[in-house]
């Protein structure tokens, strides 16, 4: 298989949603078997303090096996929260705050979120 094989078979089908500063990738992707599975990378940009930027990226995947369930589940997470919540954003009234807060500590999310980023090394076309 050349790489114009490769890369073909990469973008099958994708869908890009930019949320602020944060980007979501839908990929659909092939295993080498030809069956297909998803892919959904979140990219979040960060600011340097000299002007600069960077991105982060975590992705996960889901088969087929599992989009059943996944669905109902998303489903019932994000009824749950309207539901509760309704979908007015609550916390835009204290953005400002909030940001400051953010910006200024350490992320408590850090170490969780570099430990599953190194799943993502995985081949999983090899499954």
């Amino acid at each position: 298989m050349n790489n114009n094989d490769m890369m073909e078979k990469e973008e099958i089908f994708s869908k890009v949603l930019r949320a602020g500063r944060r980007t979501y990738f839908f990929d659909v992707r092939a295993t080498k078997a030809d069956d297909y599975y998803l892919t959904i990378t979140e990219s979040k940009k960060f600011t340097n303090d000299d002007g600069s930027y960077h991105y982060k990226k975590h992705k996960i995947y889901i088969y087929k096996e599992d989009f059943a369930e996944f669905k109902e589940i998303l489903a019932e997470m994000t009824d749950y929260i309207i539901r509760e919540k309704g979908d007015e954003v609550i916390s835009e009234r204290h953005q400002k705050d909030f940001k400051k807060e953010y910006n200024n500590e350490p992320s408590v999310t850090e170490p969780e979120l570099k430990s599953p980023e190194n799943f993502t090394d995985i081949d999983f076309d090899d499954i």
